[in-house]
Protein backbone atom coordinates (compact mmCIF):
# COMPACT_ATOMS: atom_id res chain seq x y z
CA UNK A 1 0.00 0.00 0.00
CA UNK A 2 1.04 3.06 -0.56
CA UNK A 3 1.37 6.18 1.79
CA UNK A 4 -1.17 8.50 -0.12
CA UNK A 5 -3.53 5.12 -0.35
CA UNK A 6 -3.05 4.76 3.74
CA UNK A 7 -3.43 8.04 4.69
CA UNK A 8 -6.74 8.38 2.45
CA UNK A 9 -8.06 5.23 3.55
CA UNK A 10 -7.21 6.20 7.12
CA UNK A 11 -8.20 9.58 7.16
CA UNK A 12 -11.90 9.14 5.71
CA UNK A 13 -12.71 5.68 8.05
CA UNK A 14 -12.12 8.26 11.03
CA UNK A 15 -13.94 11.23 9.84
CA UNK A 16 -16.91 9.05 9.47
CA UNK A 17 -16.63 7.52 13.00
CA UNK A 18 -15.12 10.43 14.53
CA UNK A 19 -18.20 11.42 16.64
CA UNK A 20 -19.34 8.13 17.87
CA UNK A 21 -15.55 7.06 18.04
CA UNK A 22 -15.35 9.97 20.98
CA UNK A 23 -18.59 8.49 23.11
CA UNK A 24 -17.43 5.05 23.22
CA UNK A 25 -13.83 5.39 23.76
CA UNK A 26 -13.62 8.51 26.52
CA UNK A 27 -14.00 6.54 30.00
CA UNK A 28 -11.61 3.90 28.24
CA UNK A 29 -8.60 4.37 30.60
CA UNK A 30 -10.50 4.09 33.78
CA UNK A 31 -10.68 0.25 33.52
CA UNK A 32 -7.16 -0.21 32.15
CA UNK A 33 -4.78 0.44 35.43
CA UNK A 34 -1.45 -1.07 33.52
CA UNK A 35 -2.12 1.21 30.46
CA UNK A 36 -2.54 3.99 33.12
CA UNK A 37 0.87 3.21 34.71
CA UNK A 38 2.75 3.82 31.86
CA UNK A 39 1.41 6.80 30.74
CA UNK A 40 2.23 7.95 34.68
CA UNK A 41 5.32 6.73 33.94
CA UNK A 42 6.01 8.52 31.12
CA UNK A 43 4.43 11.90 32.45
CA UNK A 44 6.88 11.56 35.10
CA UNK A 45 9.94 11.48 32.48
CA UNK A 46 8.73 14.81 30.14
CA UNK A 47 8.24 17.11 32.93
CA UNK A 48 11.90 18.10 33.67
CA UNK A 49 12.62 22.04 33.86
CA UNK A 50 13.23 23.13 30.34
CA UNK A 51 11.92 19.91 28.82
CA UNK A 52 9.86 20.74 25.66
CA UNK A 53 5.78 20.16 25.08
CA UNK A 54 4.62 16.94 24.42
CA UNK A 55 3.15 15.56 21.19
CA UNK A 56 0.19 13.14 21.27
CA UNK A 57 0.49 11.88 17.74
CA UNK A 58 -2.87 10.67 16.74
CA UNK A 59 -4.46 12.02 19.44
CA UNK A 60 -8.03 11.16 18.03
CA UNK A 61 -10.69 13.36 19.88
CA UNK A 62 -8.24 14.18 22.65
CA UNK A 63 -8.67 11.69 25.93
CA UNK A 64 -5.03 10.69 26.02
CA UNK A 65 -4.41 14.60 25.81
CA UNK A 66 -6.55 15.64 28.01
CA UNK A 67 -5.33 12.75 30.80
CA UNK A 68 -1.78 13.63 29.96
CA UNK A 69 -2.80 17.65 30.73
CA UNK A 70 -4.58 16.14 33.78
CA UNK A 71 -0.78 14.80 35.23
CA UNK A 72 0.67 18.14 34.78
CA UNK A 73 2.18 17.84 31.14
CA UNK A 74 2.31 20.24 28.64
CA UNK A 75 0.45 18.39 25.68
CA UNK A 76 -1.37 19.18 22.57
CA UNK A 77 -2.62 16.79 19.88
CA UNK A 78 -2.23 16.20 16.08
CA UNK A 79 -4.60 13.78 14.30
CA UNK A 80 -5.01 13.24 10.24
CA UNK A 81 -8.68 13.67 10.50
CA UNK A 82 -10.12 16.98 10.53
CA UNK A 83 -12.94 15.74 11.82
CA UNK A 84 -11.79 14.30 14.80
CA UNK A 85 -9.69 17.53 15.32
CA UNK A 86 -13.08 19.15 15.52
CA UNK A 87 -14.31 16.63 18.07
CA UNK A 88 -11.30 17.52 20.01
CA UNK A 89 -11.37 20.87 20.32
CA UNK A 90 -15.53 20.64 21.02
CA UNK A 91 -14.69 18.72 23.79
CA UNK A 92 -11.87 19.52 25.44
CA UNK A 93 -11.18 23.67 24.47
CA UNK A 94 -9.02 24.69 26.58
CA UNK A 95 -6.52 22.22 24.77
CA UNK A 96 -4.31 22.85 21.37
CA UNK A 97 -5.15 20.25 18.45
CA UNK A 98 -3.71 20.50 14.98
CA UNK A 99 -3.88 18.28 11.77
CA UNK A 100 -1.26 16.51 10.78
CA UNK A 101 0.57 13.53 9.32
CA UNK A 102 2.61 11.53 11.55
CA UNK A 103 4.92 10.64 8.24
CA UNK A 104 5.87 14.07 7.91
CA UNK A 105 4.78 16.23 10.85
CA UNK A 106 4.96 19.97 10.44
CA UNK A 107 7.23 20.36 13.18
CA UNK A 108 10.66 21.90 13.28
CA UNK A 109 13.73 19.16 14.53
CA UNK A 110 14.56 18.93 18.35
CA UNK A 111 11.31 20.31 19.69
CA UNK A 112 9.64 18.23 21.71
CA UNK A 113 9.93 17.07 25.24
CA UNK A 114 7.78 13.55 24.54
CA UNK A 115 5.82 11.93 22.04
CA UNK A 116 2.87 9.27 22.41
CA UNK A 117 1.71 7.08 19.88
CA UNK A 118 -1.21 5.32 21.32
CA UNK A 119 -2.48 2.68 19.47
CA UNK A 120 -1.79 5.53 16.47
CA UNK A 121 0.41 3.48 14.14
CA UNK A 122 -1.79 0.31 14.43
CA UNK A 123 -2.86 1.37 10.34
CA UNK A 124 0.39 1.49 9.32
CA UNK A 125 1.76 -0.78 6.67
CA UNK A 126 5.01 -2.18 8.54
CA UNK A 127 6.84 -1.09 5.30
CA UNK A 128 6.10 2.97 6.19
CA UNK A 129 6.85 2.32 9.92
CA UNK A 130 9.97 3.71 9.36
CA UNK A 131 9.16 6.68 8.09
CA UNK A 132 7.29 7.62 11.26
CA UNK A 133 9.86 6.62 13.62
CA UNK A 134 12.19 8.49 11.80
CA UNK A 135 9.39 11.63 12.20
CA UNK A 136 9.92 11.12 15.66
CA UNK A 137 13.42 11.05 16.00
CA UNK A 138 13.59 13.75 14.43
CA UNK A 139 11.36 16.39 16.38
CA UNK A 140 12.19 15.18 19.26
CA UNK A 141 14.73 16.76 21.33
CA UNK A 142 18.25 15.15 22.67
CA UNK A 143 17.04 13.63 25.94
CA UNK A 144 13.10 13.55 24.69
CA UNK A 145 10.86 10.85 25.65
CA UNK A 146 8.25 8.42 23.52
CA UNK A 147 5.45 6.08 24.83
CA UNK A 148 4.59 3.79 21.83
CA UNK A 149 0.95 1.47 22.33
CA UNK A 150 0.59 -0.84 20.13
CA UNK A 151 -0.94 -4.49 19.43
CA UNK A 152 1.05 -7.16 19.95
CA UNK A 153 1.35 -10.34 17.48
CA UNK A 154 1.52 -10.82 13.46
CA UNK A 155 -1.66 -10.53 11.47
CA UNK A 156 -3.64 -7.66 9.11
CA UNK A 157 -7.16 -7.54 9.53
CA UNK A 158 -9.33 -5.44 7.51
CA UNK A 159 -12.37 -4.13 8.43
CA UNK A 160 -15.80 -3.24 6.68
CA UNK A 161 -17.76 -2.03 10.05
CA UNK A 162 -16.32 -0.44 13.07
CA UNK A 163 -18.14 1.92 15.70
CA UNK A 164 -21.32 1.61 14.12
CA UNK A 165 -20.22 2.68 10.27
CA UNK A 166 -19.41 0.74 7.34
CA UNK A 167 -15.77 1.74 6.23
CA UNK A 168 -12.07 0.36 4.64
CA UNK A 169 -9.14 0.05 7.34
CA UNK A 170 -6.87 -2.28 7.82
CA UNK A 171 -5.36 -2.70 11.19
CA UNK A 172 -2.01 -4.69 11.94
CA UNK A 173 -1.11 -6.29 14.69
CA UNK A 174 2.65 -6.17 14.80
CA UNK A 175 5.87 -8.20 16.38
CA UNK A 176 7.51 -6.28 19.27
CA UNK A 177 10.97 -7.62 18.53
CA UNK A 178 10.40 -6.18 14.91
CA UNK A 179 8.98 -2.81 16.48
CA UNK A 180 11.88 -2.48 18.88
CA UNK A 181 14.26 -3.02 15.74
CA UNK A 182 12.59 -0.72 13.67
CA UNK A 183 13.13 2.11 16.68
CA UNK A 184 16.49 1.11 17.26
CA UNK A 185 17.30 1.30 13.66
CA UNK A 186 15.55 5.17 13.60
CA UNK A 187 17.80 6.24 16.81
CA UNK A 188 15.51 5.83 19.72
CA UNK A 189 17.08 3.85 22.03
CA UNK A 190 14.63 1.30 24.27
CA UNK A 191 13.83 2.11 28.14
CA UNK A 192 10.91 -0.49 29.14
CA UNK A 193 8.64 -2.28 27.73
CA UNK A 194 5.10 -3.81 29.35
CA UNK A 195 3.28 -6.91 27.23
CA UNK A 196 0.31 -7.49 28.80
CA UNK A 197 -2.74 -9.74 28.53
CA UNK A 198 -5.98 -8.69 26.87
CA UNK A 199 -8.31 -7.76 29.33
CA UNK A 200 -12.35 -8.52 29.02
CA UNK A 201 -13.45 -5.71 26.76
CA UNK A 202 -10.71 -7.06 24.32
CA UNK A 203 -10.79 -10.58 24.44
CA UNK A 204 -10.90 -12.87 22.00
CA UNK A 205 -9.96 -10.66 19.10
CA UNK A 206 -7.68 -7.84 20.13
CA UNK A 207 -5.19 -10.35 21.92
CA UNK A 208 -2.28 -9.09 23.97
CA UNK A 209 -0.92 -5.55 23.87
CA UNK A 210 2.34 -3.46 24.10
CA UNK A 211 3.43 -0.48 25.68
CA UNK A 212 7.29 0.41 24.77
CA UNK A 213 9.37 4.00 26.79
CA UNK A 214 12.04 4.80 24.72
CA UNK A 215 14.26 7.99 24.03
CA UNK A 216 16.34 10.06 22.08
CA UNK A 217 19.73 9.77 22.79
CA UNK A 218 21.68 13.18 24.54
CA UNK A 219 24.50 12.75 21.96
CA UNK A 220 21.97 12.73 18.78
Amino acid sequence: MTEATYLHSTQTAYDTVAVDYEKLVRNELDAKPLDRAMLAAFSGLVQAPGIGPVADLGCGPGRITVHLHSLGVDAFGIDLSPEMIAVARRTHPGLRFDEGSMTALDLEDDVLGGIVAWYSTVHTPPELLPTVFAECHRVLAPGGHMLLAFKAGDQRRHLDRAYGHELSLDVYWMSPDRVADLMGKAGLVMDARLIREPDESEKPRQGRQAFFLAHKPKES
